[in-house]
């Protein structure tokens, strides 16, 4: 079954701007764009380290069992060090607020966001939700405790 993202646009939103799609037959992810109010459609030049939200101008209804991951783009993060400090962030199924993207500049050179800028892509994803217990022990494993690096990094 293919789920169904309700989208409601924001009342200052440019709806110019294309709606979250997937680039490719194959994508995971389908690109969503910046979209800023009126008062800010010059966009937004990130200095290295700095980070902003930015929004899509775009509310959306997830249905329960699903998430919305928000997630770097590739190709921002190579070509220019773009990221998002969260990733993956969760769009909960029960949140209806708007739908920004924290986008952080890790790169060396200032990056300008224009408006209509894809930023980020969202992929849908389902949810489980566990019980948690507390219990009076854990089973053993090869790896036991052994935490960060313990498995090394050459086969």
């Amino acid at each position: 079954m293919t789920p169904t993202i309700c989208l409601e646009w924001l009342a200052d939103a440019d709806r110019s701007i294309p709606l979250p799609a997937y680039q490719t037959g194959g994508a995971a992810g389908a690109d969503v764009c910046a979209n800023f109010p009126t008062d800010q459609r010059e966009g937004v030049t990130l200095e290295p380290g700095a980070r902003v939200l930015v929004p899509t101008g775009l509310r959306m209804e997830i249905p329960e069992g699903y998430e919305v991951q928000v997630r770097p783009r590739s190709g921002l993060a190579l070509k220019h060090g773009i990221t998002l400090p969260n990733t993956p962030g969760t769009i909960d199924s029960d949140y209806r607020g708007p739908l920004g993207v924290i986008v952080m500049n890790a790169g060396s050179e200032p990056f300008h966001i224009a408006h209509g800028d894809r930023i980020a892509q969202l992929v849908v994803a389902p949810v489980l939700q566990a019980r948690f217990e507390i219990t009076e022990g854990l089973s053993e494993t090869q790896r036991g405790a052994g935490g960060f690096g313990s498995t090394g990094v050459r086969s």
